[in-house]
């Protein structure tokens, strides 16, 4: 008995106190807001309150909270006020360059903040902003101070200045940082490193930091993606548990009772088409003609059968939220038992599926759809590049061989696919060109870039996955369950308003409408297709467009015109696909909708989130690894001419683009002296000389230096240009 009196004294002792904190807060804000200046002495306000009985404790505590609550601040001279007095709010930092950074503000704005003005805030920082004058249409602030820090860790290349190691960090500063030597791993001059801040000054150069590991040779794109796979927090490496999970599962194989209650699909025609080396084969499809059109099979790899609810599979895929894919390799969404095994439609093995049939007329519009349990067998691995010179008539004898058995089915998908597109353009979605990038890398070294060519059987598999889509999302809808639908929303009021300022600009005009619309985006497009402004202006209307992102409402989709549109489609590489796999098979075993609405209310919302936070940060680091590998292969390249489309306009200069997608940029103090006005972002001008670089423009540049750690290219315009 004597124990529990004393954990409920030592209960009511905490309660006591943190009610004596929350008087004390009280009391603080409303003697500075009663108070006749903004400002009041700490010393005086403290006397105020009457700390003097033992309540300085928690004064002092009060004091911390508001303080980093963001309600109040201190001011020089150990003066302390309201922030609401200041016009200062909360916000975090988001990401830094080497000379700005941007911070979001709780209330959804994001701020550029310029470099002077961080105050040393990190990425992560919950720090005070206050407004200051804009240079260009957007919002920009300061960092008038810190409230609490954020992630401690940064990356960076070592080097030597005057036999003493200093740490040039990716991000965060121009300067160079102070290494506490004594508590750093071993490193040598040039290595790409991991580092974390032991000391934090009111500047980014003020910071000290102790080297944590070592990746490699920062001129190697490897050991720099490397880095930026670990300062994102990219799981690279798989728990104990969810291996052991995995390899139950591969291990036992598809079982006979499996395919209890499943339709057995072994005997249809159907067959995978991916790139060739692909090894996560998770959709594959069948079409037939029908009385009145078509019916289109889709067949996506049951994943939900084996990856349960709340697993250790299910956490960790939901904790990673998509498969990363950089270079030439990737970082799974599931153990390669799975996605590489038992759930991958390889040809002539048994496969479970949830299968969507899709019945279209004969303009391709959906009049019926059913989803069902199934196990299929698929008959080909076939492979993008193979199907296009099947359907361009340029077939070897061998691949002749190889698709016979599905020959009749890629002519019947082809003429479908035609349809489909056609449709596609009566909804006037917006056609957008948008290139990726091939990496081509030998021995671990980035050797050649290329675009990403599309041939038209990666416009097939692209359409019915579409339909697939589309259904699954009708099914949900119709059914008025929770969902994880994926949403794009019509783009901000604000860029339709920039664009409608800039397209005059560029010679060409502009649709007019009330509200914009799809129709209006493809107009605008239509217009410049045949000009030299195309790849400017589709460069500008993609800039317009809001980002997709994932959502349990049905809110649908801008870009393609379509109501009622989720991810059904992958569900070995994207959680989301899987959380939908999850729900459909609830409603195909029966359950009521009550039932459904209780099990996966909450899911929904937390899948949807969580998805999508994934996928921008697998977007990021993608796209930095991609940097660093194409500046890796630009280093062979160094002092060569090349020809390249200007692809972006900014203050300091502006981007050209190569044909292979490399892009660098030509710095404002390497072009030819004068004065240069950036009063509309299309276009640089010299303002006596009236020369102007405008986007879509082609230039000669060469290429003049190359920095594999940050992914940086910096281009010249070629002497012969300038002298032009």
């Amino acid at each position: 008995m004597s124990g529990r009196k004393t954990k409920k004294k030592i209960l009511s002792q905490k309660n006591s106190t943190q009610q004596s904190v929350e008087t004390y807060k009280n009391k603080i804000v409303t003697f500075l807001t009663k108070h006749d200046r903004k400002t009041m002495q700490i010393a005086q306000l403290e006397a105020k309150c009457r700390t003097k009985k033992g309540g300085r404790a928690n004064f002092t505590k009060a004091f911390g909270e508001l303080r980093s609550e963001g309600v109040i601040m201190v001011k020089k001279g150990m003066n302390v006020g309201l922030c609401s007095r200041f016009n200062v709010f909360t916000g975090s930092i988001t990401r830094l360059s080497r000379t700005f950074g941007f911070a979001l503000a709780d209330n959804g704005t994001e701020y550029f903040i310029p470099g002077k003005f961080m105050l040393g805030a990190m990425p992560g920082d919950r720090v005070l902003i206050s407004e200051i004058e804009s240079r260009t249409d957007e919002p920009e602030g300061e960092i008038v101070d810190i409230l609490s820090f954020g992630s401690q860790e940064l990356t960076g290349v070592i080097e030597y200045d005057y036999g003493i190691p200093y740490l040039v960090p990716d991000t965060a500063s121009n300067s160079h940082i102070v290494i506490e030597t004594e508590q750093s791993v071993q490193f040598e001059n040039g290595d790409k490193v991991l580092a974390e801040i032991v000391h934090r000054g009111r500047r980014h150069a003020e910071h000290r930091v102790r080297i944590a590991s070592v990746f490699g040779s920062s001129e190697h794109a490897a050991s720099c993606a490397e880095a930026i796979l670990t300062l994102h927090g990219a799981h690279t490496e798989f728990p104990e548990e969810v291996l052991k999970e995995a390899r139950k599962i591969s291990e036992g194989g598809v079982q006979e009772y499996s395919l209890n209650n499943r339709e057995d699909l072994r005997d249809m025609p159907i067959f995978t088409i991916d790139g060739a080396d692909s090894k996560d084969l998770d959709d594959a499809v069948s079409v037939e003609r029908s009385e009145n059109g078509w019916r289109l099979g889709v067949h996506i790899a049951d994943v939900s059968h084996y990856v349960r609810g709340n697993s250790a599979l299910d956490k960790e895929a939901m904790l990673r939220g998509t498969s990363i894919y950089y270079a030439d390799k990737v970082i799974p969404m599931l153990p390669k038992e799975l996605s590489n095994g038992i759930c991958s439609l390889n040809p002539n093995e048994d496969r479970l599926t949830l299968s969507a049939f899709i019945d279209l007329d004969a303009n391709g519009e959906i009049v019926a759809y059913r989803f069902c349990k199934s196990v299929i067998r698929s008959r080909v691995k076939g492979v993008y590049s193979e199907v296009n010179s099947i359907l361009c008539g340029e077939a070897s004898p061998d691949m002749d061989e190889k698709y016979s058995p599905v020959r009749k089915e890629i002519m019947l998908m082809n003429e479908l696919a035609d349809i489909l597109i056609e449709k596609k353009q009566r909804r006037h979605a917006p056609e957008l060109d948008t290139t990726e990038s091939i990496l081509v890398i030998e021995n671990g070294i980035c050797c050649d870039v290329l675009p990403r060519e599309r041939g038209k059987a990666e416009r097939i598999i692209e359409e019915f996955m579409l339909t697939a889509n589309e259904a699954a999302a009708r099914l949900a809808k119709e059914k008025q369950i929770p969902f994880v639908y994926r949403i794009h929303e019509s783009p901000p009021e604000e860029k339709i308003e920039r664009l409608h300022e800039l397209l005059p600009r560029l010679g060409l005009e502009c649709p007019h409408f009330r509200e914009f619309k799809p129709v209006h985006a493809g107009q605008i497009l239509e217009e410049a297709r045949e000009t030299d402004k195309f790849e400017a202006v589709n460069l500008m209307v993609l800039r317009s467009m809001a980002k997709a992102k994932y959502s349990p409402e049905p809110l649908g989709h801008f870009g393609l015109v379509l109501e009622d549109y989720a991810h059904f489609t992958s569900p070995i590489r994207r959680y989301p696909d899987l959380a939908v796999h999850r729900i459909i098979t609830d409603i195909l075993a029966g359950y009521e909708k009550e039932w459904l609405i209780k099990r996966y209310s909450g899911f929904a919302v937390n899948a949807a989130e969580r998805s999508s936070a994934a996928e921008l940060k697998a977007l990021a680091i993608e796209r930095e690894c991609e940097d660093c590998y194409k500046a890796e292969y630009m280093k062979a390249h160094i002092g060569e001419v090349f020809t390249a489309r200007i692809s972006s306009v900014t203050e300091f200069g502006f981007y050209a683009e190569l044909s292979n997608t490399i892009e660098g940029l030509i710095h404002l103090r390497t072009l030819p002296e004068g004065e240069y006005d950036y009063s509309e972002p299309v276009a640089l001008t010299e303002k006596f000389s009236g020369v102007s670089y405008t986007l879509g423009m082609t230039v000669r540049v060469i290429c003049s230096a190359v920095n594999v750690s940050s992914g940086r290219i910096d281009f010249v315009l070629d002497n012969e240009e300038q002298e032009e």
